[in-house]
């Protein structure tokens, strides 16, 4: 999960960069092809896909079209949001993730990880209304992030669902046959958009950028977050996303677009103290602390 946090910030700063030279849904579409293809050769490589994962295959078009969304959603919402602030936005997730956690799969929120919650919440605030209490006031956000907010919810109902759809399946072949599935779904959606983009003329860097998607963004990413919220419940899976902001800001400055005001950062420092607060493992403490009486 901390690989998958640093490889979806790179998402933000690069898709900012390409956000409107390509339609999403067209980018997308083109992404998933690439990565089903990519995870396609691994499960192959790994044996196939089993007959007993195609049962309910619903399953696989429900999950790929709440990623789907949200990915759509993202590029939207990036041709007019800065990258640090969406990777903002993307920090609201785990709190909506533990309220759906709670809605799906009944699991329940300790008061520590609310308290962490709420303050990363706070930050990710700061961050998206730029440090400006009369923008707080003022309910002043962006078209961007407003748009980009609602693909976060998307994404935080893809987390519990994730278990909730699993029938054991291997991790490989389940991100497989999801990714198969948000692809037909945005092919589908995008077709349209696909016909008409000029692939031949699209800058270098929309192809260095949908590379770069395909292979670390979304099939590495699909392995890594399925993987995780087979192991950890839905708000600590998600708690990962508060490091994004971090990496994004990494990412700006390794690219040459500078850093954001000292005062936004202060937001940012606020989303990695909620980050070391809810992966805090209280069952380990627990039986620690049992095993010593």
């Amino acid at each position: 999960m901390l690989a998958f946090s640093a490889l979806v910030a790179g998402s933000f700063s690069l898709g900012g960069m390409i956000a409107n030279e390509i339609s999403p849904s067209a980018l997308n579409a083109v992404r998933f092809f690439a990565a089903a293809v990519i995870l396609g050769a691994l499960t192959l490589s790994a044996g196939g896909v089993p007959g007993s994962a195609l049962k309910a295959p619903w399953r696989y078009l429900i999950l790929g079209a709440l990623i789907g969304v949200y990915f759509v959603l993202m590029f939207e919402g990036l041709k007019t949001a800065t990258p640090v602030s969406t990777a903002a936005v993307f920090t609201l997730t785990p709190l909506m993730a533990a309220f759906f956690g709670w809605l799906v799969l009944r699991q329940r929120t300790t008061r520590r990880i609310a308290f962490a919650l709420t303050v990363g919440c706070f930050g990710a605030l700061w961050v998206i209304f730029r440090a400006d209490w009369r923008a707080v006031l003022g309910l002043d956000v962006g078209r961007g992030e407003a748009v980009y907010f609602v693909g976060c919810v998307s994404h935080a109902i893809f987390a519990p669902m994730l278990k909730a759809l699993d029938r054991g399946e291997d991790s490989l072949v389940y991100s497989f046959l999801f990714t198969c599935a948000g692809f037909l779904l945005l092919t589908v959606w995008g077709w349209g958009s696909l016909l008409a983009t000029d692939w031949g003329s699209l800058p270098w860097l929309v192809w260095i950028t949908i590379l770069y998607l395909s292979v670390f963004a979304t099939a590495g990413s699909f392995f890594m977050l399925q993987h995780g919220a087979r192991v950890l419940p839905a708000a600590k899976v998600m708690a990962y996303t508060y490091l994004t902001p971090a990496w994004v800001i990494c990412w700006e400055l390794a690219l040459g677009h500078g850093a954001p005001s000292f005062l936004v950062l202060g937001g940012v420092a606020l989303t990695v103290v909620a980050l070391v607060l809810l992966l805090k493992d209280e069952t380990d403490r627990s039986v620690n602390a049992a095993a010593r009486r």
